[in-house]
């Protein structure tokens, strides 16, 4: 593993240094961040696992992305399903900083079977307390995992209301969902509530000045 050297007298960018500082996390967490961070870079050349424009800025679009929906995170003894985790954002990020364990991992959906060997492959490598399930996340219900999910992360996988369709047969009214939104965030708001009541709370995205990370409890059919 090698860190981006920067010439004397040029901005340092967010990498691996600042993402420590922020999150204040031990050297060795950020090793196994820094081991899937390598992975994902040459498995960018095999199969398109996020946008090619995004990979210069690694840490901060994907890395921070991920590890701010932390400060949000409830209790780590229930169900963690992360829907559409398509190169592990935000599920596996937050798994290796910790907020799953031995014994309670988080379940990582991702039907791209391509992407479920690399996310098996970073599992591997960093030691994350993760399971992958290559399916649609439609073909799941809350037997498949012996009742509804405890908490519920995702990132760009689908509008609010859709969301909220996909999910419905693995939640309950104490579902914890955990999103993050970009600039559309209040359209998808206002669509969702035409069919069900919530309780929301919106908080500032640390990398996108448009976006919230959305916290949604008590969601119910109107």
């Amino acid at each position: 593993m090698t860190r981006k050297c920067v010439p004397v007298g040029q901005s340092t960018p967010y990498g691996p240094d600042s993402f420590q500082r922020e999150f204040a996390i031990s050297d060795e967490i950020l090793g196994r961040l820094e081991i899937y961070a390598d992975l994902l870079q040459k498995w960018q050349h095999r199969i398109n696992l996020v946008g090619r424009s995004t990979i210069p800025d690694l840490w901060a679009r994907h890395m921070r992305d991920s590890a701010q929906l932390g400060d949000y995170m409830g209790p780590s003894d229930g169900l963690w399903l992360d829907i559409g985790s398509g190169a592990g954002f935000p599920g596996l990020v937050l798994a290796i900083l910790g907020y799953s364990r031995e014994g309670m991992p988080v379940h990582l959906v991702e039907s791209d079977h391509r992407k479920g060997i690399f996310l098996q492959e970073v599992i591997r490598a960093t030691d994350a307390a993760a399971q992958v399930h290559t399916v649609r996340v439609e073909s799941l219900d809350s037997g498949t995992f012996g009742g509804p999910a405890a908490q519920i992360t995702a990132r760009a996988v689908a509008p609010l209301h859709q969301l909220l369709d996909l999910t419905a047969p693995l939640t309950g009214p104490l579902t914890n969902f955990l999103l993050l939104k970009g600039q559309d965030v209040d359209g998808e708001l206002t669509l969702a509530a035409k069919y069900r009541k919530m309780s929301v709370t919106q908080h500032p995205s640390r990398t996108n000045p448009a976006g919230v990370v959305l916290r949604i409890t008590e969601v119910a059919r109107v």
